[in-house]
C-alpha cells in the first residue's frame, strides 16, 4: 500500500514509493570497495557478477534494504537511489503530473525501471518488480 505525503498545499498526494530497495552506487574499482564494505564495514557480499563489460557487487550492510549496489558502468558520481513500486506506469505518470521530467526507461534485472534526475542532480529510480527469481540467480555467485 503507497503511503501519502503532504503536498505543498495541505492536502495528501499519494506516494507511489513502496520501499527503498538499493543505493546504486558508481565504482572506480567494484572488487576493491566491495572488500571495503565487507572487511571494514562488516558487510556481507551477496554477489559480484561480471558480464557485458560491467561489474557489479551488491552488498548487504543490514538485514533488510536498501542493499548497495557498487558497480563500474555507472556514469557520474551520485548514487541513483532505486525505489520499488507496484505499478511503474501509474507511479512514473503521477511523478511526471507533479513535474518531474526527463524520465529514461530501461531495465534492470529485477524488472522494467525508469529513471530521473531532478534539476538538482539527485537521481531516482522506480522499478516494477516483475522479476524477483532473477535476484535469486545472482545471490552467492562471485565472479571476482
Amino acid at each position: 500500500m503507497a503511503s501519502t505525503l503532504a503536498a505543498s498545499s495541505g492536502s495528501p498526494k499519494p506516494n507511489p514509493f513502496l520501499q527503498l530497495d538499493y543505493l546504486y552506487t558508481p565504482s572506480t574499482d567494484v572488487a576493491a570497495d566491495a572488500r571495503l564494505f565487507t572487511e571494514v564495514l562488516g558487510g556481507r557480499l551477496a554477489f559480484a557478477v561480471e558480464g557485458m563489460g560491467a561489474r557489479v557487487a551488491m552488498v548487504e550492510l543490514t538485514d533488510g534494504p536498501p542493499h548497495v549496489l557498487l558497480t563500474d558502468h555507472l556514469e557520474g558520481d551520485r548514487a541513483v537511489y532505486i525505489y520499488r513500486v507496484d505499478n511503474l506506469s501509474r507511479a512514473t505518470a503521477a511523478l511526471k503530473k507533479r513535474g518531474l521530467k526527463g524520465e529514461r526507461r530501461l531495465e534492470i534485472p529485477m524488472g522494467p525501471c525508469s529513471s530521473f534526475t531532478t534539476p538538482a542532480g539527485h537521481r531516482i529510480a522506480l522499478y516494477e518488480a516483475s522479476r524477483p527469481a532473477v535476484l535469486k540467480h545472482f545471490m552467492g555467485r562471485k565472479d571476482f
